[in-house]
């Protein structure tokens, strides 16, 4: 099954990130849903702040989709673009991503591959680029207020059943369930018995029954 970063393990990732640049790829990334490779080619005109829109030209089938992305995600990006202001070219056609040494090149998928596994490393984790793209699509499909067909669009699946994957519950969020189930059953009506050294009552264990069960006066 693919794999979901918790919100909490994504915030102390996202925490570890070093620079504007690497925490708007993962903004992107993550409320996009797009592969890293897509993300990765944009060019600077593809970015419309305006619209919230990123362009990619899809894996595979080449086309060109516009997909939505997170108000913070450009926000990130605009920090980013100020602060490569003047270092770097600008055009509508040149790339979106760039190193942050010099000689300036542009941001290739090895390179991000290891700003990533940089940040997974001072956690002791091994979240993979993909695995934000299956956050993504996790955080959509679970969204009672989108359509799977929306999340179908926006992932670029082929097939429906692709994207069902992503309604399988999460193992994290069944134990979750589960527990708060106990927890509302516990507060509503205790079923715990109730050890007592005076007469016995209904609710009681009898004082007999605990020297069976415990071995007391037994030869």
């Amino acid at each position: 099954m693919p794999r979901c970063i918790p919100d909490e393990k994504f915030n102390e990732l996202f925490a570890q990130l070093g620079s504007h640049r690497d925490r708007a790829l993962v903004a992107f990334w993550v409320s996009t849903g797009a592969r890293a490779s897509e993300l990765l080619g944009a060019r600077y005109g593809d970015a419309d702040p305006g619209q919230q829109l990123i362009t990619v030209v899809r894996k595979g089938t080449r086309a060109i989709q516009q997909l939505p992305a997170s108000p913070d995600a450009f926000v990130w990006l605009r920090l980013y673009q100020a602060q490569m202001h003047d270092l770097v070219p600008a055009g509508v056609d040149d790339p979106l991503w760039w190193t942050l040494r010099r000689p300036f090149r542009e941001l290739g998928y090895h390179a991000a591959y290891r700003m990533f596994n940089r940040a997974n490393a001072a956690l002791g984790a091994n979240w993979s680029l993909h695995d934000l793209r299956h956050t993504a699509a996790y955080r959509m499909a679970r969204d009672p207020d989108m359509l799977l067909t929306d999340v179908q669009w926006v992932l670029g699946h082929a097939h429906l059943s692709t994207t069902q994957l992503y309604l399988t519950p999460l193992t994290e969020d069944v134990v979750a369930g589960v527990l708060a189930h106990h927890a509302r059953r516990s507060a509503g009506t205790s079923t715990t018995p109730i050890v007592s050294t005076d007469e016995p009552s209904a609710l009681s264990y009898r004082p007999e029954s605990l020297n069976v069960l415990f071995g007391e006066g037994t030869a």
